[in-house]
């Protein structure tokens, strides 16, 4: 056992493990010292500041006593209250509370055991880009997401899900993928609705065209607004936090998308320039102030006339797994981030060539030392918004895949129950339910210690089989009960792709796959076998097999509603295929008046889905 082993383990790396294809990977040397680097060992500028280096987390049952060994404490409370004693700390209400013993200091996540499942219920997901109503034109828009719940809460829909919809990158008009974002406290301002009309492209979206388009439509609505007292509350509300995303987005605007290029003087946020720059662009700073609000203010009207038309959950929110590198949270929070480092995931069925993500990975050292602020703010933002949240690649709260910077991965362990409690407060305190995309290469116990919390997960009904015996499908009514039920997801072909091969088709394209013959084969069985499972061929088989699974919640894909053939995303390829361009086949208006989706609604009512 070598030196560098003793530091590794104690850094919680993981470097010899078993990818999704079941074979042994080791990560060399390099990888490891990479990564370690990225933590701060024998690293002076990613160290923790001295302030921090005495400062831990830990998660607790609210309501119970706390057992505390040493010396005298200060207990303060999140409401503000300050208890002192000594031994065992009296029960914690739900929250995040501070002790003090010495130099010592405990951050305690006082959460509920468990969160409860939510009643059998079944939606829709889609991509809100892929939205349009009477011309092909822009993007879908947010108010679009209310009058689309209002039509499926017709059918019994109790949901509508969507991919995230966080900052991107309005400067770039080829970084677009919802995944790869800006800043995940704040929302996409291409989806706000303005009377401007947008550049007419049909099928593909094309972005060079349609943000700046919106843009300019953004900016001649703001030329236009004389202010209101509902826009000054937000303002106030938001604080420096907003203020320094605003600043962020005008240095955008001068500079270029990413921060890595700006002038070294603009890299910190709080250096001298930056703050002239702030108060000679006070008008700027304000727009983009302005248009969050107006985000913000479409987005949580779509959820209320969801609600009142009586979607159960109402709208349904995706938060992505990272974020961008180089983009304003980065920027905003450098020190929370890992540099160097990219996540993302050894070979498994989703990307069988690996993937690396080109997203920063939260440091799990900053987060306990910082009591997990930044994780609670991102959960906190979303589920303003949502009745149902999805956390994407949840499989990253016990571990995350870092990829140093042109060398091969490995694992770094993450403080599992202690982002679970935070999960649990923050979802608890919104009365929403959670859903964790538990798909890939799966640590052992993870999927327990999920169900223990009442985060429900993913069954994808192409991948349910018996992959360790024939490779049956398995039937619906063996699904897990604490699950969201689906056929497949945005990085999966469609029902009708799926059947027709589309994804082999791509795959083939890309020289990824070694026999393309054998591939088709192995396919057409699998489509046999399923019809066999669900009883038939088409859609309506489909939705069938899905209203009949354990699982407590089900969703339908509008894609397959639509018959669309292709994917909305295709892991591993950015330009190579065109992700997150596609619209739905039909406008917003056909879709609620598809028999398809009536259909569906009855298999559902049938099953006991409807509320």
């Amino acid at each position: 056992m070598s030196a560098l082993d003793d530091l590794c383990r104690t850094a919680g790396l993981i470097w010899s493990y078993r990818d999704g294809a079941g074979r042994m990977q080791v990560a060399p040397p390099a990888s490891r010292e990479a990564v370690l680097a990225a933590l701060g060992h024998g690293n002076p500028d990613a160290a923790l500041p001295e302030e921090l280096r005495n400062a831990s987390s830990r998660a607790v049952t609210m309501g119970q006593p706390v057992p505390c060994d040493g010396g005298p404490w200060v207990l303060t409370l999140e409401s503000g209250e300050v208890l002192r004693g000594k031994g065992a700390l009296p029960p914690l209400p739900m929250g995040y509370h501070h002790l003090a013993q010495g130099p010592r200091v405990v951050h305690l996540l006082a959460a509920p055991d468990r969160l409860p499942l939510p009643p059998r219920r079944w939606g829709v997901t889609l991509p809100l880009f892929a939205l349009w109503d009477g011309v092909q034109a822009g993007m879908g828009s947010y108010p679009q997401l209310g009058a689309l719940a209002k039509g499926l809460a017709h059918h019994g829909a109790g949901f509508l899900g969507i991919n995230p919809i966080h900052a991107g990158f309005p400067d770039d008009p080829t970084n677009y993928s919802p995944y790869a974002p800006s800043h995940r406290r704040r929302l996409n301002v291409l989806h706000v609705q303005t009377g401007q009309p947008m550049p007419e492209n049909n099928g593909l979206i094309d972005y060079a065209r349609t943000i700046p388009a919106q843009r300019a439509a953004l900016k001649a609505e703001f030329a236009q607004f004389a202010g209101h007292p509902a826009f000054d509350a937000a303002l106030a509300a938001g604080g420096a936090a907003l203020e320094q995303f605003a600043i962020h987005q005008a240095l955008s605007e001068v500079y270029g998308p990413y921060w890595c290029d700006w002038p070294a003087a603009y890299q910190t946020p709080d250096s001298p320039e930056v703050q002239r720059f702030a108060s000679d662009h006070a008008d700027a700073l304000r727009f983009h102030a302005w248009a969050q609000w107006r985000a913000e203010a479409q987005l949580a009207q779509s959820h209320a006339q969801a609600k009142a038309a009586g979607m159960e959950f109402g709208l349904y929110l995706d938060i992505a797994v990272g974020t961008h590198p180089y983009g304003a949270e980065t920027w905003a929070e450098r020190s929370s981030f890992a540099q160097g480092v990219s996540l993302g995931a050894p070979p498994d069925l989703l990307g069988p060539s690996g993937q690396r993500w080109g997203l920063a990975p939260l440091r799990p050292d900053r987060l306990r030392a910082t009591g997990y602020t930044a994780f609670a703010q991102t959960l906190r933002a979303q589920l303003r918004f949502c009745g149902l949240l999805r956390m994407d690649h949840i499989l990253g709260l016990e571990r995350s895949f870092w990829l140093p910077d042109g060398l091969p991965g490995l694992y770094v362990s993450m403080p599992r129950d202690e982002l679970l409690a935070v999960l649990r407060i923050e979802v608890a305190r919104a009365g929403a339910f959670v859903i964790g995309e538990d798909l890939g290469t799966i640590p052992d116990g993870l999927r327990d210690a999920l169900a223990d919390a009442g985060v429900m997960g993913c069954r994808v009904a192409m991948f349910e089989r018996d992959w360790a015996g024939d490779k049956s499908f398995t039937p619906p009514e063996d699904y897990t009960q604490a699950a969201l039920a689906s056929w497949g997801t945005h990085d999966l072909p469609t029902w009708q792709g799926w059947r027709a091969g589309r994804d082999i088709d791509w795959r083939a394209q890309l020289g990824e796959v070694a026999n393309e013959a054998s591939a088709r084969a192995e396919r057409a069985a699998d489509v046999a076998a399923f019809d066999r499972l669900a009883g038939g061929s088409d859609l309506t088989a489909l939705h069938r097999h899905l209203a009949r699974s354990a699982s407590t919640l089900v969703a339908v894909q509008g894609e397959d509603l639509a018959g669309a053939l292709e994917q909305a995303n295709l892991p591993g390829t950015i330009f190579e295929h065109p992700n997150w361009r596609r619209r739905l086949p039909v406008s917003l208006s056909d879709l609620t008046a598809l028999p398809t989706l009536a259909e569906a609604g009855q298999l559902m009512s049938k099953a006991g889905r409807r509320a």
